[in-house]
């Protein structure tokens, strides 16, 4: 396969892929839209967490809450867990890679709060722990996923399951879903 036959199968399956996600999970979407309203309204915060690609998944969506999306306007109250190298080795060599999360909800959630895990496969052990100790906290949840969900689907309050096995696919799809997540918040709130 050459390059430009790549191109296009490449962008004809992340078409199909957007499509699909379109089609299903528009009623998720809405009611994490909604969440995310009430939360930043009641100045609650936005907590993002992964790992690999999805930790800078994590990073890009709260940085985009935090500084601006399209509009200048007043901040809006987001975090990563994934930036903190010194917390981060810390917690993964005194209590173990599997606490990672966990053991920043613990520290810096609350009730007010909505904590949204991210995981292409939606099994990650440390991913899921957050989310289960956010939910302890009487945190909201949420899970941006793939393929079947995994185990996390059933662990949130809102999951957002992006239809495919293929992991690059998924990922564009998580920021697209989190592109327009953070721009109809900022509309809906900016002044």
């Amino acid at each position: 396969m050459n390059a430009a036959d790549f191109f296009r199968a490449d962008f004809r399956q992340h078409l199909r892929v957007v499509e699909d996600a379109m089609l299903g999970l528009e009623m998720a979407y809405q009611q994490l839209a909604q969440t995310l309203l009430e939360v930043f309204r009641r100045s609650g915060k936005v907590i993002f967490f992964g790992n690999g690609g999805s930790a800078a998944d994590a990073q890009h969506l709260a940085t985009e809450f935090m500084v601006r999306f399209n509009l200048n306007r007043k901040p809006f109250a987001a975090i990563a867990l994934t930036t903190d190298t010194s917390c981060l080795t810390a917690i993964g060599n005194d209590l173990g890679f599997d606490r990672l999360f966990e053991r920043q909800i613990e520290a810096l959630c609350s009730s007010k709060d909505l904590a949204i895990g991210i995981s292409t496969s939606g099994n990650s052990e440390n991913v899921i722990r957050g989310l289960v100790a956010a939910k302890e906290l009487g945190a909201i949840t949420a899970a941006f996923g793939g393929g079947d969900g995994g185990r996390i689907k059933d662990l949130v309050d809102h999951a957002l399951i992006v239809p495919s096995k293929e992991t690059p696919r998924i990922q564009e799809v998580h920021i697209l879903l989190g592109h327009s997540l953070c721009g109809f918040v900022e509309a809906q709130l900016a002044n």
